[in-house]
């Protein structure tokens, strides 16, 4: 009775996996972070950071604005994370599995990899 249920719970979990469409996200890397320039005189103490991200064959650069209390964000570069690209953001997860956007500020398209040496 016991591997009955086991072989249907089995097969259910076989049928349900194979049912959900490929995952959104993609991997992508922080290639450069700069503070963002802007042409407003500003008071606030809120940085803002330009971050250049590569996802394929393509560089976006994004506004991030750091949660408070969090530090070190100048020095990303080179991290890696699965990102979900939309029309307008960029979707991410935090260190603690928070889902959170970020508006594209621009994106160009790179030249694609030769295979030749």
């Amino acid at each position: 009775m016991r591997r009955l249920v086991f072989a249907m719970l089995l097969c259910a979990a076989a049928i349900c996996a194979a049912g959900q469409t490929s995952s959104k996200y993609q991997p992508g890397t922080i290639m450069a972070v700069t503070p963002h320039q802007t042409s407003e005189v500003s008071n606030s103490s809120v940085k803002t950071y330009d971050i250049s991200l590569k996802v394929g064959n393509t560089m976006y650069v994004v506004l991030f604005t750091p949660p408070p209390g969090t530090v070190g964000v100048q020095y990303s570069a080179g991290q890696e994370l699965l990102v979900s690209v939309g029309s307008s953001s960029i979707t991410y997860n935090d260190m603690l599995g928070n889902s959170r956007n970020v508006p594209i500020v621009s994106r160009k398209s790179l030249p694609e990899k030769s295979s030749q040496p």
